[in-house]
Parts: C-alpha cells; sequence; structure tokens
C-alpha cells in the first residue's frame, strides 16, 4: 500500500536480509544493571533507541537494529536497544493467546513486566546513562516495535529528547496519544492492526508525518514474528527498513 503522507522514495540501500543465523555485528553493555544491546559506528553522531517488543531480543529484531546502524555508509547511527524486561520476555509460546491461561500469561506480563506506563518513565534516565558512557551523541530518534511503540508514543508527549519517533506494528494505538507528539513521526501498521485506529492517529497528527499500511503483513513481521524465510516478508521487512531509514535520514 501506498504512504499515506508525503515522502520520497527510500533513499538507502538496505543488504538483503540474512535468513537464518544472523551474526550480530554489535555487541551488549551495561546501563545500571539493565543490558542493552548497542551497535553502530562509536563516532556517528546521531542515535536511535530501540524498544523492542515483548519478546526481547530475536535475531530479526538485531538484525533490524544493525540495518539501521550500518546499512547507508553516508548516514550511519549509533543504535542502542535496552533489554527493558531484564532478560525475561514473553515466551513467543504464548503468543497468540488463544486458551485462558495464555491470556492469563499476557494479561499479567503487561500488566507487570511490560506496563507501558512505567517503562517510559525508564527512557530519560536510560538516554542519561548512555551519554555518560558514549559522548558526541547530538540528536536521538527512537524507534518502536509492536508493544515497544506504545512505549515510544508515551515518551515522546512534549519529549525534548528526541528529534524523531518511529513505530512499526504497533500495539495499543490511541489517536488521543498524536495530540502529544512534537517531533516527526513515522508509523508502518501492518495488516494486522487497527484500521480506523492508525487512521484517525494520523489525521490526529500535527507534526511532519509517514503513516504506511503493509497491508500483507502481519504484526510482528519487523521484529520477533518475522519469517524471513518467506520471501513476502523477507521483501516487505527490507522495504520497512528502507522506509524508517529514510525517515530518520531526514531529521537526525
Amino acid at each position: 500500500m501506498a504512504a499515506t503522507s508525503g515522502h520520497s522514495q527510500a533513499c538507502c540501500t538496505v543488504p538483503p536480509a540474512v535468513v537464518k543465523d544472523y551474526k550480530q555485528k554489535g555487541k551488549y553493555i551495561d546501563l545500571n544493571g539493565m543490558s542493552c544491546y548497542t551497535t553502530g559506528p562509536s563516532n556517528a553522531t546521531s542515535a536511535i533507541l530501540i524498544v523492542f517488543d515483548i519478546f526481547g531480543y530475536f535475531p530479526q529484531t538485531i538484525q533490524g537494529a544493525d540495518i539501521l546502524a550500518h546499512a547507508d555508509a553516508n548516514h550511519q547511527y549509533q543504535v542502542f536497544m535496552p533489554d527493558f524486561f531484564y532478560g525475561k520476555p514473553l515466551p513467543k509460546s504464548v503468543f497468540p493467546p488463544d486458551t485462558d491461561e495464555k491470556k492469563k500469561q499476557m494479561g499479567d506480563f503487561f500488566a507487570g513486566p511490560a506496563n507501558p506506563q512505567e517503562n517510559a518513565k525508564k527512557v530519560s534516565s536510560l538516554i542519561g546513562e548512555i551519554e555518560k558512557q558514549v559522548k558526541g551523541i547530538q540528536k536521538w530518534g527512537a524507534l518502536g516495535m509492536c508493544w515497544g511503540g506504545k512505549v515510544v508514543t508515551l515518551t515522546g508527549q512534549d519529549s525534548k529528547t528526541f528529534s524523531a519517533l518511529a513505530e512499526v506494528h504497533p500495539a495499543m494505538v490511541d489517536p488521543n496519544d498524536a495530540k502529544g507528539i512534537k517531533v516527526p513521526f513515522c508509523m508502518l501498521a501492518s495488516g494486522d492492526e487497527d484500521a480506523e485506529a492508525v487512521k484517525n492517529f494520523e489525521k490526529t497528527l500535527t507534526v511532519d508525518k509517514h503513516v504506511e499500511t503493509f497491508g500483507d503483513q502481519l504484526h510482528g513481521w519487523m521484529a520477533a514474528r518475522g519469517d524471513l524465510e518467506n520471501e513476502q516478508v523477507r521483501k516487505e521487512y527490507e522495504r520497512g527498513y528502507q522506509v524508517l531509514l529514510d525517515f530518520f535520514h531526514k531529521y537526525l
């Protein structure tokens, strides 16, 4: 589906996605007891904070972080992806929550470790700790995946930290959240999101924006649920990251 707002074609060349046995390019650092995957050249002056989905670190998610960091040799980023769940993400086997037991597991997880409001409160201190360890960052962007999209949206309410915000296959889309967004915003929805909520979110935004629905993709195709062995999923995974790079290049 074509973009629903003005946005140029992706200006970068994203490498073909690695289907199996992806080898990460980054490393893990410690942020006051929270592990954090970091990738990208240390002399890059723009950085992207990634808030992953409820399944935590997956090869598809790690590969996405590496793509953002390294794909365009002329405009690279330092990328940081903290482990908000301290090594205990939701097991992928719980999704979809099609039994009472799974529904309870998911409900407990969202009420506890994955409470969006509580996790959004952590972002400022995490940025501060990163900047203590890494010098020279001048601009920040943020990317939220699924559950992480809600955290980024909440963090972005009148935030002065970030110059651009993005989310892919976002969870809990609420058009009221769009009212507080004051920086350029990108949303890449899947065919599983509430189309009316996505439409109203876009209409409520008053900033530069790119909102696009990848209608043949399922929720999570750019993160843990992306089946990169499927040619169409792989193609749209790559295109999605091209769109993100194009978006961040405009503002970071």
